[in-house]
């Protein structure tokens, strides 16, 4: 594969990564940090695109990078709506849905395809966004619940899980359309993957309160439990937030610092070991029922993100599960190197490049009920 050179930006909510590469080599990192009380005068998401636009472009001047050289800039995507795995060029669609926040998630992710398109015309070359975190390939299976109505969807850490199999099926000369693995990224959040031939058949919804408790998120709960908090005054946005931000570790023990937490059960803390081994717990139970989605034709199952360096995590899950597949640990995050990975194979050919159209992958009026 040619050396593309290519600059993939990933937004955050108190800072945006860059990193410029040439072929799979990153060049060129930087982590731009963004002052809370600055972003704080904001009332949208999409009111700090200037902000952050001015503060990147100090950042590459810096570093004497010439936008010029570019093959291409790539964004982390996110407002979309639901959508096949793959890389989309920003087309005018991609770009309103992206601003505007389609899927009703306002996420900094939003600003991925925004600056990736400031950025890409200034070098007179192409942007684009690599599996967005509205990646859906969820079976229709999947999709029922025992309500009227109410349906799963799916939201997932798309582009680590997908680069991480792509990783692993390189390392194993495997093809990933062809194997199936079970793929989990275990950070402040937790997702778990069912992949059948190349498609993510299943998930945890990260965002809907579902799978393992995690850093940060509560997981999955039981409903009278959750209408008890109802009774006791808590409000549709406080069991939101339980879901995303305030839920796990920090409800249980008042800190998401997983580091310490393991420390602390490592000197005998009984409440720190108990949330630490069933957050493990919790999270090879539902390997399990991932297994079970695949009917037990599995490969490997693939471990990445932060709290994968942990060796007892690892360990821990190994023991539970290895009776499934094989387990294999990659960790810490292939964002940056997943954007960059997935543009490059469009611009050598290797892949097709999708178009975006804004109409959701599935809807409710597909069912009959």
């Amino acid at each position: 594969m040619a050396e593309y050179k290519i600059l993939t930006i990933n937004p955050g909510s108190t800072s945006t990564k860059i990193a410029y590469f040439e072929g799979k080599k990153a060049v060129f990192t930087e982590n731009v940090a963004h002052d809370s009380s600055e972003l704080a005068q904001f009332d949208r998401l999409s009111q700090q695109l200037d902000y952050r636009k001015t503060l990147i472009e100090k950042c590459l001047a810096d570093s004497s990078m010439t936008l010029s050289d570019l093959d291409a800039v790539v964004g982390r995507g996110g407002g979309l709506m639901p959508l096949a795995g793959g890389v989309y060029e920003v087309n005018d669609q991609l770009y309103r849905d992206a601003k505007n926040g389609a899927n009703g998630v306002e996420h900094p992710a939003n600003l991925g395809p925004q600056l990736a398109r400031y950025f890409a015309r200034k070098a007179s070359c192409s942007a684009f966004v690599v599996n967005p975190p509205d990646t859906d390939e969820y079976q229709d299976l999947a999709r029922m619940t025992g309500v009227k109505g109410v349906y799963r969807t799916c939201h997932l850490h798309a582009l680590n899980l997908k680069e991480t199999a792509l990783h692993h099926a390189g390392q194993q000369k495997e093809v990933y359309q062809k194997v199936n693995y079970i793929v989990c990224h275990i950070g402040g959040g937790i997702s778990i993957s069912a992949h059948r031939r190349g498609q993510m058949i299943d998930g945890t919804d990260i965002v809907g309160g579902e799978g393992p408790m995690a850093p940060t998120r509560a997981g999955s709960l039981p409903l009278t439990g959750v209408a008890e908090l109802l009774n006791e005054g808590a409000s549709a946005s406080d069991l939101r937030k339980l879901c995303t931000k305030n839920g796990g570790f920090i409800s249980l023990l008042g800190s998401a610092d997983a580091k310490a937490i393991f420390a602390a059960a490592q000197r005998g803390a009984e409440a720190e070991q108990l949330a630490w081994d069933s957050m493990i717990y919790q999270i090879a139970k539902t390997i399990g029922q991932m297994a079970a989605v695949l009917k037990g034709d599995i490969q490997a199952i693939l471990l990445s993100g932060g709290l994968v360096n942990n060796a007892d995590l690892v360990s821990q899950i190994t023991d539970y599960c290895q009776w499934i597949a094989p387990v294999y640990a990659y960790p810490g995050e292939f964002e940056m190197q997943a954007m960059a990975n997935g543009v490059s194979r469009v611009l050598a050919g290797q892949e097709e490049v999708k178009t975006y159209t804004g109409r959701p992958v599935w809807t409710k009026e597909a069912f009959p009920f």
